[in-house]
């Protein structure tokens, strides 16, 4: 199993300021390092590939939609403009010498109509991401679709749902994320959830049901490990959690106290319980 740790606890711009957090990254046991792409124009792609490789950590991506950057919006503009930003991000994600993006990218978070999803909301969403699978071939990049829970998006609350979706863009480059804050709050059975994605499964986030230190609250991490060894998933898990410093990510995410003492508690606690519990 490969572990990687989100910049998300420390910034949503990582740069040359955050270089220095690395060596102690690789020191801790982690495989990765994953970056927050939310603006890719502001990215400098060479110099943190470049300080990933000189700590021996893989990339990998995560990224959101802007407000106005929609694939299921009414708007046929939007959804054009949403369809262009995501190839650039992909391209982005293969400058970054990454492999994997993931995100909850069918609608901006926060997105609420008040209603249900639509048939043509969802022919929407389809048509953006077969659009993407020449970019995705061309840039060896995988696609994980993130479903949220239901304060975040109407749109992909369940697993179920991100497969169905999956299925009908018919990809294999493009799957779900399942992250363990979200499913906690959206399934029946959590670790049944992780067995019965299967093969759709391309990537992991893990927190804790309060986004704090894995391992200190009530998600089944056991089940899940026992879930994931079923499945033969073979891929990454990543401990994602919000800084404490950054005032907006913070309201974003709806996180008003410290989580745990410091940010690396979250990344070097965490990763020793996962690095007990994911042995098979």
């Amino acid at each position: 199993m490969k572990i990687a740790v989100n910049a998300l606890l420390w910034t949503a711009e990582f740069d040359q300021r955050y270089f220095s957090l690395l060596p102690e990254v690789r020191r801790h046991g982690f495989d990765g390092f994953e970056v927050p792409v939310f603006s890719p124009s502001r990215i400098i792609a060479a110099s943190i590939r470049r300080a990933l490789a000189e700590n021996e950590l893989e990339c990998l991506v995560c990224t959101i939609l802007p407000a106005q950057i929609n694939p299921i919006d009414p708007d046929r503009s939007a959804r054009k403009r949403a369809i262009q930003h995501l190839r650039e991000c992909i391209h982005l994600t293969a400058a970054l010498g990454a492999k994997r993006m993931g995100g909850p990218v069918y609608a901006p978070v926060g997105y609420l109509t008040k209603m249900r999803p639509t048939q043509e909301e969802w022919n929407w969403a389809v048509e953006c991401f077969q659009s993407l699978k020449d970019e995705l071939a061309k840039c060896d990049v995988t696609l994980a679709l993130e479903p949220l829970n239901r304060f975040e998006t109407f749109f992909l609350n369940t697993a179920a749902d991100a497969v169905r979706l999956c299925e009908e863009i018919h990809d294999s480059r493009i799957g779900v994320l399942l992250d363990t804050f979200h499913t906690n709050i959206e399934e029946k059975d959590v670790a049944r959830t992780f067995q019965a994605t299967g093969a759709h499964l391309k990537h992991i986030h893990v927190c804790e049901n309060d986004r704090g230190i894995p391992g200190t609250g009530h998600v089944d991490f056991r089940g899940i490990s026992n879930a994931l060894s079923a499945i033969s998933y073979d891929g990454w898990l990543t401990i994602e959690s919000f800084g404490f410093g950054h005032i907006e990510l913070s309201a974003a995410a709806a996180i008003w106290r410290d989580l745990a003492a410091t940010p690396e508690a979250i990344a070097f606690e965490g990763i020793r319980y996962l690095r007990d519990l994911f042995k098979y």
